[in-house]
Order: C-alpha cells, then sequence, then structure tokens
C-alpha cells in the first residue's frame, strides 16, 4: 500500500510518500510544497495545485494528515487551519480515506516520546527509510505521519488520536 502523509503549513507544506508491504516501509518521494502569492486566496490555490500534481504523480492509496493544535495566535492557527483544509481536500478529491493524527500521536509512533524534537523525528525517518534524503524538516514531519498511518490504519480504517 502506499501512503502519503501531508504536514499542514501555509508557507510550507510538507509530503512524503512510503510503500507499506507487511511490517516493511520504504520511502517514495518527499518534498515541500512553497506557497506563492500575495493574498491568502493565491497561496492556498497554489498550495491546492502542487498537492494535487503530487497526488496525481505518486497516486497513493491512503493518506494522513497531522492535525493542527489550537496556539495563543488565533489569526495564525485559522490560517494553518485553511491550509489543513487543502491538504485534507486533494487527497479525498481521489477518492482516499484520509487519517488524521496529532502531533505526539506521530513523535510517540515514530521516535517512541510524545515529545520529540524536530532533529529527533527526523533521524527516527531516516532510521526507519534508509537512504532517504530528506528536503526539509516539513518533509520530514509529512513523512512521520505515513509512518504513524501505516502503524494504526492497518484494519481501522480511519484513525484520529
Amino acid at each position: 500500500m502506499r501512503v502519503m502523509g501531508i504536514d499542514p503549513g501555509l508557507r510550507n507544506l510538507g509530503w512524503g510518500v512510503i510503500e507499506v508491504a507487511g511490517s516493511r516501509l520504504s520511502h517514495v518521494a518527499n518534498g515541500v510544497c512553497h506557497s506563492t502569492g500575495e493574498d491568502l486566496g493565491a497561496r492556498l490555490l497554489s498550495l491546492y495545485e502542487q498537492l494535487t500534481d503530487i497526488v496525481h504523480r505518486f497516486a497513493p492509496e491512503a493518506a494522513a494528515v497531522e492535525q493542527t493544535f489550537v496556539n495563543k495566535d488565533g489569526a495564525g492557527t485559522l490560517k494553518l487551519g485553511q491550509a489543513r483544509g487543502i491538504a485534507l481536500l486533494v487527497p479525498a478529491q481521489y477518492g482516499l480515506t484520509v487519517g488524521e493524527y496529532s502531533p505526539n500521536r506521530v513523535k510517540k509512533t515514530v521516535v517512541g516520546v510524545g515529545h520529540a524534537a524536530k532533529e529527533q523525528v527526523a533521524h527516527m525517518v531516516r532510521v526507519q527509510l534508509p537512504g532517504v534524503v530528506l528536503a526539509g524538516p516539513d518533509a520530514a514531519d509529512a513523512l512521520a505521519v505515513a509512518i504513524c498511518h501505516a502503524h494504526y490504519a492497518r484494519g481501522i480504517g480511519r484513525a484520529v488520536a
């Protein structure tokens, strides 16, 4: 099964695709979509078009998105939520079931602790996907989301942390 993980962000949306064969995981591709445009609508459209192209090129059979957390900056949280909407919409348009996982669930699954640093996540992604060249921290996070989904989606369909 081919799984796509998405780490939503309005400026940088990380994505990663892995292949799952039983308990074996292998890297397919990863990268970062950078939004372009002056206003919010143009930036969201940019992310939509880039992510649509990626789903079309790599044909995942399942997708997973990291849930957003609410922080003190309400406007920032809302904008991130809109980018997350794009991350949910694009796979759904291709008929994919989309799993949703909290950042702590992803870190606990990949690293072993729920409050791991980004560097620890990237390190463990490299350990679990030997030879992977990460396009950046957002791509590493997206691959971690895909790995998390590979562990939790077996037999339970949509998993929400």
